[in-house]
């Protein structure tokens, strides 16, 4: 018979608290309230002014009426307002939606209305689309408050006053002793990020607060994260919520440097002015400090480590990273695992291999990180994992807390992704020894275009709209600048011609710039004798061009 004296015990405030990443950043003001947190151009934050920053927030969210489960949306780049919100709204009970930047009205439009957004806090670099997107909404539209950056190069167009209040006038006007509190459960919602799914529409993912406990603790082991770490954001902070490093920089009272827009010389001046040790990005990032003009370029006198994620990059460019300075772990996950839960991690004994084999070797996804359980692939037919050999393929299968809750409002969809008590990736690929993971293939017919994932599906919708095309297929085509870019297959009715130019031009009318094809190609599409598109002879003809 079982022992049940160990079972006594209770949970009590004093030996249980729920984890969210809200207690980091009360810690940090505590203990290095004075060190510095956020710098942006000229502006400059410790940590208790931060702090206070989104105290004021969460005050003056619970003063509009916002609680749990109300989410409040940002529409920013990578500036202090943005970190802000990563900590004020869910100080208020509130979930955060960092919304994608480069999406379309429609889509914006979209995702403010599944979502049920209560409040839309909009860079005024983006009031163009914003205000189209509200529009669509109609009556349905939630209250802007506009972020005014003195730092935005504001094109034509761009700037305009969308909402009655200013950020600054909304924190201004709050209470700084506002009395916050942890939420109840650590598997409350915290936030809300939308990613396009092979249907085209986004889905959205909910994370809770103890997976992104977990995804900052993680990252500080996997690094790993010294105390006061220097780190130059680049990882976009709608994308996963910037992986969570915002959270990792609040546990060790790091300093971000925030980049509004992202540029070689952004990344080489947060090295040389301000020592950045750190930074996330998509393998376009390393790219870009590879084939950083000589006036862009600056001097470093220490190593940088970087994450990078997405399609693998070549050897070559790794190679080429080591000899710049930056020191390049790969890893991966997507929006559904808050990020990164695998990484290359390094063994010594590799160093005094060839440069080549090193470089190999660093374009592994590696084994899972060490906040994970589990991360595999198994054979699409049998179900067994996949040898360790690195030869067989199979999907990549993940498991842990570091999961999302599911996708909002759609149960079907979360009850397909957890088939079998794990989550369904999408992607292949083999292991090598050590359960070192590397990418061969996706199994959805996703393109990664400079950290972002665009669905060959709603490309191929907008092209069947377009006059005389009867049929269509999206492939991704390597690209030395993003990774991948769409590369469309159009094949026109009888009598029916277009341009390349015609083509892309129509879709820019259509979708977000990101997502508009780059090539476009007119030919009859190769197909099965059902009809299927063989989209695996598009690809080669897409990787010759």
């Amino acid at each position: 018979m079982a022992r049940e004296d160990f079972d006594v015990f209770e949970k009590t405030p004093a030996n249980y608290v729920p984890l969210s990443p809200l207690s980091f950043i009360r810690r940090a003001a505590e203990v290095h309230g004075d060190h510095p947190a956020v710098i942006h151009g000229d502006r400059r934050y410790t940590w208790s002014q931060t702090y206070e920053r989104c105290v004021r927030l969460a005050s003056a969210l619970n003063a509009r009426g916002i609680g749990r489960n109300d989410v409040v949306s940002f529409i920013c780049p990578n500036t202090p307002e943005m970190i802000e919100g990563h900590f004020g709204v869910n100080m208020a009970g509130a979930v955060l939606n960092a919304i994608n930047t480069r999406l379309d009205a429609d889509t914006i439009a979209y995702i403010l209305e599944h979502a049920e957004s209560k409040l839309v806090i909009c860079d005024t670099q983006f009031s163009p689309v914003l205000t189209e997107a509200l529009t669509i909404l109609g009556d349905k539209a939630p209250e802007v408050i506009d972020v005014v950056d003195p730092q935005a190069d504001l094109k034509p167009g761009e700037g305009a006053r969308t909402g009655a209040v200013t950020y600054e006038e909304l924190l201004a006007a709050a209470d700084p002793a506002y009395a916050w509190q942890m939420p109840a459960d650590e598997w409350d919602a915290m936030a809300i990020n939308y990613t396009s799914g092979t249907t085209g529409r986004p889905k959205g993912v909910v994370y809770h607060h103890r997976g992104a406990y977990l995804i900052a603790i993680g990252t500080i082991m996997g690094w790993p994260l010294p105390k006061h770490p220097k780190y130059v954001y680049i990882v976009p902070l709608f994308h996963c919520n910037g992986w969570g490093h915002a959270w990792a920089m609040a546990a060790q009272a790091g300093t971000m440097i925030c980049t509004r827009a992202i540029s070689a010389k952004a990344i080489y001046d947060a090295a040389a002015d301000h020592g950045a040790q750190f930074f996330g990005g998509a393998p376009i990032v390393l790219g870009m400090l590879i084939n950083a003009k000589p006036e862009e370029r600056r001097e470093f006198d220490h190593t940088i480590e970087a994450f990078t994620a997405g399609a693998p990059p070549p050897p070559a460019v790794l190679a080429q990273m080591e000899e710049l300075g930056v020191n390049v772990q790969h890893v991966y996950g997507l929006t559904e695992t808050y990020g990164h839960v695998t990484q290359c991690d390094w063994k010594a004994e590799w160093n005094s291999l060839p440069a080549e084999e090193r470089a190999e070797i660093k374009g592994r996804q590696g084994p899972r990180m060490a906040m994970f359980e589990g991360a595999t692939a198994v054979d699409m037919e049998t179900g067994a994992e996949v040898d360790h050999q690195g030869e067989a393929s199979g999907e990549i299968m993940l498991r842990g807390n570091t999961v999302m809750k599911g996708y909002f409002k759609n149960p079907e969809a979360t009850e397909e992704a957890f088939k079998g008590g794990w989550f369904h990736s999408g992607d292949a690929a083999a292991i090598y020894p050590g359960g070192y993971l590397k990418i061969r293939d996706r199994l959805k017919d996703v393109i990664i275009s400079g950290g972002e994932n665009i669905s060959s599906v709603e490309v191929e919708a907008i092209l069947f709209k377009f006059p005389g095309v009867v049929a269509a297929a999206v492939v991704a085509r390597p690209d030395d600048k993003w990774g991948e870019t769409p590369c469309a297959f159009v094949e026109m009715g009888e009598g029916q011609t277009a341009t390349e130019a015609d083509v892309i031009a129509f879709c820019r009318e259509h979708l977000a710039g990101f997502k508009c094809p780059k090539t476009v190609l007119f030919e009859e599409l190769p197909k099965t004798s059902t009809g299927k598109i063989q989209k695996f002879i598009l690809r080669e003809k897409a990787r010759a061009l």
